[in-house]
């Protein structure tokens, strides 16, 4: 390492960076966490099998809403929107754009995959490997900015989740019953829900432009307990990515008879 004056009278380090913490840890684990569930779903989605358990009315986060005249039967709880397209264009990829939209333009994922997968930076005070910066001013990165409008899909997406929780209510005779199922998929809503939540568009659509206060109880009050949810919404960005994969997982695991769903009640 040498350094030296410039013209400017500033320290120039040719070191990329001077830290002696493990600031890489941190990117690789987010590389790493973000790499599994990107190749789980790309098996899910294309995989079109083993997400429906008709005896309880399970259906996989990965498959919710099920639209296609693929779907089986059951499934499609909304309706067949879009013909059977054959194996490379599965149920899934009607509704992933917009739920893939809403996560690829979150705030704190663009931090996350910049960081691990592009490297731009890896880490404070670390130097990125790239020659040029330009932000978010050039495509495809400008396309960021309509994160709120992703924001607005989520909602019936998360909404419809709530009514697949609901709907696994359901026992053996067609009655009232609880599984394990149930409960993981009434977690992986109420995760989904805290996310969308904490998302800092719904923050700011609820109460962010507002000048006065005093003005809107109502929605101070709203915007101060979605404040509450933003200063959590990295832990529930990770939480609720994983409860959607183990959600998914432990009902393509019944549904292929690997597991057998424990009931609670009926």
């Amino acid at each position: 390492m040498t350094v030296s004056d410039n013209a400017a009278g500033r320290a120039r380090i040719d070191a990329r960076t001077l830290r002696t913490d493990r600031w890489w840890l941190s990117p690789l684990l987010t590389f790493a966490g973000l790499a599994t569930f990107i190749v789980y779903g790309l098996v899910r989605t294309f995989m079109n099998s083993a997400y429906w358990v008709p005896q309880y009315q399970y259906l996989a986060p990965f498959y919710s809403p099920c639209l296609s005249e693929a779907c089986v039967e059951g499934s499609a709880h909304f309706g067949r929107w879009f013909p059977d397209l054959g194996f490379l264009v599965t149920p899934p990829l009607f509704v992933l754009p917009f739920v893939l939209g809403f996560r690829l333009t979150c705030y704190y994922y663009r931090k996350a995959y910049y960081r691990a997968f592009w490297l731009s930076p890896p880490a404070c005070a670390v130097a990125e490997p790239h020659a040029k910066y330009t932000g978010e001013t050039r495509f495809p990165l400008i396309v960021q900015n309509i994160h709120r409008y992703f924001f607005y899909a989520a909602i019936p997406v998360a909404s419809i989740l709530t009514w697949d929780a609901v709907i696994a209510f359901t026992g053996k005779d067609g009655g009232f019953g609880i599984g394990l199922g149930t409960l993981v998929l009434v977690t992986n809503v109420v995760l989904i829900w805290a996310y969308t939540l904490s998302c800092h568009s719904c923050r700011h659509i609820i109460g962010g432009r507002l000048t006065h206060f005093s003005k809107h109880p109502v929605r101070y009050w709203l915007w101060t307990k979605v404040s509450k949810l933003n200063s959590r919404h990295m832990q529930l960005a990770w939480a609720s990515l994983a409860s959607v994969g183990l959600a998914d997982l432990y009902v393509s695991l019944v549904a292929s008879g690997v597991l057998t769903d424990l009931r609670l009640f009926n």
